[in-house]
């Protein structure tokens, strides 16, 4: 007796392989981490210098505007910046050249009759810090032209800086020490 079995009732004994081995899990978790350690150090380069790149194109903003606040109003403005152990900060702001900083909490404080328009703070220990060689610049309504000449340096804590030059007309020119960072003139 002949006993044909048909194809299409045969048992199939290869499975699939279904998930993953614990080794293949460990080799994919070592690479992604080799990768990682890598990438941080630049990432972090990166974030520290469009954080410098952005305050730096912050102050030229406040420059610039405190210039055309002074001309729009007719009265005389300056901008003041403060450097010290609890960190550093600039105050756009009336009245005389020591009559306005910055308190410990980085609030602008003003004395007599002199009014705070904006502060900007960085605190001891933040990713910048701002250094100026002049306590403050005036900003002549009748002329456009500021007084004395400075340069405000803004640092990051790699070391990276950027500096920004003011005037006797009030403009700004930005620069970069050596090593100056890619897409600034060198100071």
């Amino acid at each position: 007796m002949n006993h044909f079995i048909p194809m299409h009732r045969t048992r199939r004994t290869h499975r699939s392989q279904r998930g993953v081995t614990l080794i293949e899990t460990t080799v994919a978790t070592t690479v992604v981490a080799v990768l990682t350690s890598i990438a941080a150090p630049s990432f972090d380069a990166s974030i520290q210098r469009r954080h410098l790149e952005g305050a730096a194109a912050q102050l030229e903003t406040d420059i610039h505007h405190t210039r055309m606040m002074a001309v729009a109003r007719n009265a005389p403005l300056r901008i003041s910046f403060q450097s010290g152990a609890g960190g550093s900060c600039y105050v756009i702001h009336s009245g005389a050249a020591n009559a306005c900083g910055c308190d410990a909490g980085g609030q602008p404080v003003c004395q007599g009759p002199a009014v705070a328009e904006r502060a900007v703070s960085f605190a001891a220990g933040d990713a910048l810090a701002l250094q100026s060689n002049s306590r403050s610049v005036l900003f002549d309504p009748q002329r456009g032209t500021s007084s004395p000449t400075a340069t405000v340096r803004l640092t990051s804590r790699n070391g990276q800086a950027i500096h920004q030059v003011i005037n006797i007309m009030g403009r700004v020119r930005s620069c970069s020490p050596a090593p100056a960072l890619s897409g600034y003139r060198a100071c």
